[in-house]
Formats: C-alpha cells, sequence, structure tokens
C-alpha cells in the first residue's frame, strides 16, 4: 500500500471520487485534494440541466458538505497548481506553497474550446462548464430574450431546450450536418432534431459563426457563413473541449490528446497517475487509447486508481455510459458506436420511446436509447459482459432481452 502523501489536482468528479474511494479502501496517509474553484467540489451534469432551469441552490450541487471533508482527513485546498518538480516529487502552487508527494494524480479535467471570431470576448457571449457559468447564465435568461447557442452537441441542446422552456427566443447554428453528429446515430440526430423544431427552436445546420455583431457594447446578433444575420441579445458557445495537458506537458510527461497513460492509468512516470476527461488512456477492452469525458469515465478511473495505491492493481476495463436531458426527453448511451456500420430501432420513434442497437461486422457495439431505461440497463449488462444478440432479435419487439443475460 501507498505510504506518503497522495496529492490530487483537481476536485471534479474524478479527484473527488479519487480522495473518497481512497479513504474506502483503507488508504491512512495524507491526502490534499487541490481545487482551483471557489466552491465545495461539485456535480457538473445538473448545470446544464436541472440547475440552469432555476431547480436548487448551489449547495444542492455539492458532492458532500465541508465536514466530510473534515471527517475524513481529506486536505482541501483552494489553490492552484503551477509547476510539478519530479525529481523532487513537489508540487508548486500558486499561492506560492509547495507540497511533497508519495504519488501525485492528475484529474485536471478539460476547459471550453473557445470562440475564435470577431467580439467573442463580450460580455453577452457566455460558456456553460463551471459552477459560475452556470449562474451566470441561471441570471441572464429571461423570457422574451433572444439567445443563440453555437454548436449542436449535448451541451448546446440542453440549453437549448431549458431556454426555450423558459420562454426565449432559440436559434442554434451547427457546422455539422446533423445535431449531436460526433457523439449519436442518425436516428437519434433525426429525433431531437424534429423535438427541438416542435418545440420552436431554429436550428441552422452546415452553418459556422462567422462574427458576433454588437452596438459597441452589448451583442445585437450573430451573422453566419451562409450570409444570414440572426438577431440576439445573448450568445451562448457549446463548440467542445481542450483537456488540460499543459501542467504534464511542462513537467515532461508524454502528451497527445491527452495525458498518455497506460491500462492502469499510470503516465510515463510511476509517480504520477491521470484520470478523467485530461486522461488518454490504453484500453484493452476497445483497443488503442481513448480520452472520454463522462461523468462514468471520470468515476471509475478513480476508483481504479484508488484500488493501485492501496495494493489491489489491475487493468481498468470500465464500460462507457453517457447521458443528456434535453426538454422532456432522456437520452441514454451504452457502449461506443464509434465505427459501426448497422443500425437496428428497437421501439417506435413516434411513440417518443425506441433505441437504435448499433453493430459493427454483426456484433452490438452500443445501444442509444431515447425515454427507454430497461434497454438501456439492458445494454449495460450485456455489453458489459462481452455479449452481443443478433441484429434480429434486437428489431424483434417480441424478443425478451432479459433472456439473453440468462
Amino acid at each position: 500500500m501507498m505510504q506518503g502523501p497522495v496529492l490530487i489536482i483537481g476536485a471534479g468528479h474524478a479527484g473527488f471520487q479519487l480522495a473518497a474511494s481512497l479513504r474506502q479502501h483503507g488508504f491512512s496517509g495524507r491526502i490534499g485534494l487541490i481545487n482551483d474553484e471557489a466552491h465545495l467540489p461539485y456535480q457538473r451534469p445538473p448545470l446544464s440541466k436541472a440547475y440552469l432551469k432555476g431547480e436548487g441552490r448551489p449547495d444542492s450541487l455539492m458532492f458532500r458538505p465541508d465536514k466530510f471533508y473534515r471527517d475524513q482527513n481529506i486536505e482541501l485546498m483552494a489553490d492552484r497548481a503551477v509547476a510539478i518538480d519530479r525529481a523532487a516529487r513537489r508540487l508548486l502552487l500558486a499561492s506560492g506553497a509547495s507540497l511533497d508527494y508519495g504519488h501525485l494524480v492528475l484529474a485536471t479535467g478539460a476547459r471550453n474550446r473557445l470562440l475564435d471570431i470577431p467580439n467573442a470576448n463580450l460580455k453577452d457571449v457566455l460558456y456553460l462548464r463551471t459552477l459560475d457559468e452556470s449562474e451566470a447564465l441561471r441570471q441572464r435568461i429571461a423570457s422574451g430574450q433572444r439567445v443563440v447557442v453555437i454548436g449542436a452537441g449535448f451541451i448546446g441542446l440542453e440549453f437549448a431546450a431549458t431556454a426555450r422552456a423558459k420562454g426565449l427566443e432559440v436559434d442554434v447554428a451547427e457546422l455539422g450536418a446533423r445535431v449531436m453528429a460526433r457523439a449519436v446515430t442518425a436516428e437519434i440526430s433525426q429525433f431531437f432534431q424534429e423535438r427541438h423544431t416542435a418545440a420552436g427552436i431554429r436550428i441552422h445546420l452546415g452553418v459556422q459563426a462567422t462574427s458576433i455583431e454588437s452596438d459597441g457594447v452589448n451583442v445585437t446578433g450573430v451573422s453566419l457563413s451562409d450570409g444570414r444575420h440572426v438577431p440576439a441579445d445573448l450568445v451562448v458557445v457549446g463548440v467542445g473541449v481542450l483537456p488540460n495537458i499543459e501542467l504534464a506537458a511542462q513537467a515532461g510527461l508524454a502528451v497527445a490528446a491527452g495525458i498518455i497513460v497506460n491500462e492502469q492509468l499510470l503516465t510515463s512516470d510511476p509517480d504520477i497517475s491521470a484520470v478523467g476527461d485530461c486522461a488518454l488512456f490504453a484500453s484493452p477492452r476497445f483497443g488503442g487509447s481513448l480520452r472520454l469525458e463522462s461523468v462514468q469515465n471520470a468515476t471509475d478511473h478513480a476508483r481504479c486508481v484508488a484500488a493501485r495505491l492501496t495494493g489491489d492493481a489491475r487493468t481498468y476495463d470500465g464500460l462507457p455510459w453517457f447521458w443528456s436531458d434535453q426538454g422532456p426527453d432522456k437520452l441514454q448511451i451504452a457502449g461506443l458506436t464509434t465505427g459501426y456500420d448497422q443500425v437496428v430501432v428497437r421501439g417506435d420513434p413516434g411513440q417518443g420511446s425506441f433505441s437504435a442497437f448499433c453493430y459493427k461486422s454483426g456484433h452490438l457495439v452500443g445501444i442509444e436509447s431515447i425515454n427507454r431505461a430497461s434497454d438501456h440497463v439492458f445494454g449495460r449488462k450485456i455489453l458489459g459482459l462481452n455479449r452481443s444478440i443478433a441484429p434480429e432479435q434486437a428489431a424483434d419487439a417480441s424478443f425478451d432481452l432479459k433472456a439473453a443475460l440468462s
């Protein structure tokens, strides 16, 4: 078992889970959790969903109250890591303090990819990843306002649905040929496009925002690459994220599209691990390397590293799953559908409840479900067992999915 202090940089889902899991596994050494946000560690998913709607206060988002950290003897440090001295096994902080570590865990997460067009830095151009950003938007989204959302990924569409429900005029500009094109099948994209359009959201596909127009102080609209001008009082940007790899790179650790770690989530330095959104991990389950952005990935990574640091080293083999709440609809995804070559629909899109079973060379690789939680649960179970059902079984509503698990 690890004896020296464990320092964790980043107090998001991965960082918090790692600190909690270390104590659950009986680790009694020093744990330092370095938190560069001015809040207790909190959950991110509600920021674009329930919290944005005005449900709950900030403390409803916190993983645990302040008392938990004191009781568990987890040192929550309001500071920012600025440099790693690997030879001395020491971490330097923005406050000027330095901390020695036995093991260092990088849970640095990701940050919003910024829009690089004229006037993108105006105060009416907002992003949505942190509690402060969600709070700023929550104060701003009043009925009757006009908002342009740039990017039709999960975050953009979750925000768009919430804003529309609150009575705002909503336009969404998306470069791709369909909404959420990088994340879901065409069947799921089509369903959500129709649902959002029916709710009164205007979706503009195959267009780029070329500039944000203003009267010198306030945003007045967005110009699109097809020559159109969309009036706006507010612009919300959701064009993806960039992993925070700079600290690792400056310390000479191997990085690419993430901090490179092996199948046990160790970096090129045996005293340093990386977990969550920032980690590009070797995956025996999928072959090659992956970087995933999800709560499941962050928490399962953290549990895997906590087990290793307390004497139970194993290969990371988590099954990815994701979800998105958009208006009244819940999308749930089990598995990774990259490279699928066949989609079988189970259920009825017209009834607002169906699943897309995704196959690659006849083998089930993922299930995307809308308002069909039982299919999602089945997907997580069967994919976790590395088993499959035939496409014709998936398409047959009378086929008992549970029987396939026995």
